[in-house]
């Protein structure tokens, strides 16, 4: 397995990763702050504690997703051409325009989306509009970094694989890719339960609530990880989280 993992790739995503697990700390503190409280730890071993165990996390998942990444024969280019001392200035350009307004869109499909459920009964105060903009823009790396390593290169890339084992195939097919890119959307959603939980009593359309709302995102990112390669996906992401969680709140406030 070790010939498949390129170990610059690999510090670099990992070094990504963890800079966005800090990024992210003040924004929960602030938005989970009566949860911390109740957990009775001084803040600071909490962080260590959630570094580290985000340090396991990630270097697990990195490793696995770029063997399954190599196996499936997708690709990273934007890193691949910085690791390789390539020029990567034509890649960058080729994909940023695109992804950003992939982005956007993506968080004008979400913000609508969520409106619906609202009418419906859904409506879930996360108290985020208590969150300064600087904690939300932090927060945003997270997003655009940590969730696509672990959704689109880890678990999507894992369940293209195992679709190429199970039908005994040497690539993987047009199918098996919108499956998997499907199943990753649905279980990031469901991913987002325990703390949906913790915010509202769960039933049938909360649950839907969360699958589809997050499942817009999954689709559109494993879009362009298949087509453009993690790079865009994450930018994509990034984008809409900066739309969801700071501009379109003051917009249509």
């Amino acid at each position: 397995m070790k010939n498949y993992i390129n170990w610059k790739t690999f510090s670099i995503l990992l070094s990504l990763s963890m800079i966005s697990v800090i990024c992210v700390f003040p924004y929960i503190v602030t938005v989970q702050e009566e949860t911390l409280k109740a957990i009775g730890q001084p803040i600071e071993i909490i962080f260590i504690a959630q570094f580290i165990q985000s340090l396991l996390l990630f270097s697990i998942a990195i490793f696995l997703g770029l063997f399954f990444t190599k196996k499936i024969d997708f690709h990273l280019p934007l890193i691949e051409a910085m690791v390789e001392k390539k020029n990567y200035n034509e890649i960058l350009k080729d994909i940023l325009g695109k992804s950003v307004l992939i982005g956007v869109v993506t968080a004008m499909l979400i913000y609508v989306s969520d409106a619906i459920f609202t009418t419906l009964g859904a409506a879930i105060s996360t108290h985020q509009s208590y969150a300064p903009i600087w904690q939300k823009l932090l927060a945003s790396f997270y997003g655009g970094i940590a969730e696509e390593i672990l959704m689109r290169l880890f678990l999507m890339t894992f369940f293209i694989w195992i679709g190429m084992k199970l039908f005994k195939r040497n690539q993987p097919t047009k199918t098996g890719i919108i499956i998997s890119i499907l199943l990753a959307a649905i279980i990031f959603g469901l991913g987002h339960l325990p703390i949906t939980a913790s915010l509202t009593a769960l039933s049938p359309l909360i649950i839907g609530r969360a699958i589809v709302l997050n499942g817009i995102g999954g689709i559109f990112f494993g879009w362009l990880f298949w087509k453009k390669g993690l790079e865009s996906a994450m930018i994509a992401h990034f984008t809409t989280d900066i739309f969801l969680l700071t501009l379109l709140p003051l917009l249509f406030k």
